[in-house]
């Protein structure tokens, strides 16, 4: 089957963080046989070969170059509004991703469609579909289902991609209901994670002591880690606050905190505030090829995500669970399809610092506990979350709508 997927998000160069969980999937589909083309915006920063396990077609809608600023996670504040660019941009991306979209159809005669995000994927997709028959799949990972609701063109602009789409993915409750809010049919949803892959990241000491001696953290402190970009939806607030608490205020204890975004610096005077600085690393970004490594660092994840705005379930949550180690929640954004309370971690309510803390204390003073909820996360992802499992229930799909 020739699919044809539709992303503003995917790596442009080694090492690039942006749309990684669309190429890993779109290269497990090749590896079990399917023949994939990428249709995504132009951008200057592209220097990764444009043919191999996939075909990546990238379209230009600005001149001169410099102009391509859309996309590639620059197009939202805080994941909660679009940046001024989209607004001035995105009418002139729409329509190349559509000419480019139809041109590919036709040309490389694609069976069908996956869109990655509602707006813009789902709605160039939905063009094409409408005018070509071609059967469309819309995938929905987070910030979309917040941007289709706030302006009626928005609403409108989704309203028509979900009533052309055959099937609707997303990765968390949360994300679902807020598709059907806009109006779409839940008898048309499948929930399906972002994965990982149990091959590329699994348990390995290699680096890791080089790395604990770089952010100069002691051998016998124990090593939180948050991974994700530093908005809101993420909830790392939530962290610094527990950090302070009584019960985790003075233990050996220190916060390796990955990514950057519109919180990095009032997330980095809260911990001022609050007195844990000493006890933070901001390390900003880190390239893919090198995350593993951090993963391996610590001893338990922890993604305490809040519910507003929608958020689906964050790969990071799998990718630690690939390396053994056990997570620690809140119960929205999709963490529950992923952590199993008890067996793989915990599950806390969400923006409450206090569960949270009483959680993860459970978990400082059991490294047996911790051991054990790792290697049950580890067997959960080789049995079930990882990207081979998942991409056979997407091939499932497109093969039913094929026919």
């Amino acid at each position: 089957m020739h699919i044809g997927v539709l992303t503003h998000n995917y790596p442009r160069f080694s090492g690039d963080f942006s749309g990684t969980f669309v190429e890993a999937l779109c290269e497990e589909l090749a590896a079990q046989g399917q023949r994939i083309t990428i249709i995504l915006p132009y951008d200057e920063a592209f220097q990764r070969p444009l043919s191999g396990a996939v075909q990546l077609h990238p379209y230009r809608y600005a001149w001169p170059a410099r102009l391509h600023r859309l996309g590639y996670m620059r197009s939202m504040q805080s994941d909660l509004a679009l940046q001024l660019d989209a607004y001035l941009l995105g009418p002139a991306m729409l329509l190349a991703g559509i000419i480019a979209t139809l041109r590919q159809v036709r040309q490389q005669q694609i069976d069908l469609l996956h869109a990655h995000w509602l707006l813009p994927g789902g709605f160039i997709g939905a063009v094409v579909s409408k005018l070509t028959g071609v059967p469309l799949v819309i995938s929905v990972p987070g910030s979309d289902a917040q941007i289709a609701q706030q302006n009626k063109i928005f609403q409108l602009m989704a309203r028509f991609a979900i009533d052309q789409a055959q099937l609707l993915t997303t990765n968390s409750v949360a994300l679902r209901d807020a598709v059907v809010d806009v109006g779409a049919d839940p008898a048309k949803f499948d929930m399906i994670i972002y994965g990982t892959d149990p091959n590329e990241l699994q348990p390995d000491e290699t680096g890791v002591s080089d790395l604990r001696a770089t952010l100069q953290i002691p051998n016998d402190t124990l090593i939180f880690l948050a991974v994700g970009r530093m908005v809101v939806k993420k909830g790392f607030d939530v962290l610094l606050q527990a950090l302070a608490r009584p019960e985790l205020r003075n233990r050996n204890i220190v916060a390796v905190m990955i990514g950057q975004g519109d919180e990095w610096e009032a997330w980095q005077q809260l911990g001022q505030e609050l007195g844990i600085a000493n006890r933070l690393r901001w390390v900003g970004n880190v390239p893919k090829d090198q995350i593993g490594t951090y993963y391996n660092l610590c001893d338990v994840l922890v993604m305490p995500s809040v519910s507003k705005p929608a958020d689906g379930l964050n790969v990071c949550v799998l990718d630690a669970m690939s390396c053994a180690k056990p997570v620690v929640g809140s119960t929205v954004a999709g963490n529950p399809l992923a952590i199993v309370d008890g067996k793989t971690g915990f599950l806390v309510p969400e923006q409450d610092p206090a569960a949270l803390a009483a959680a993860l204390l459970k978990l400082v003073d059991d490294p047996t506990l911790r051991a054990r909820q790792g290697h049950t996360g580890r067997e959960r992802i080789e049995n079930e979350l990882g990207w081979p499992h998942l991409a056979k229930r997407y091939i499932k799909h497109f093969e039913r709508l094929e026919n």
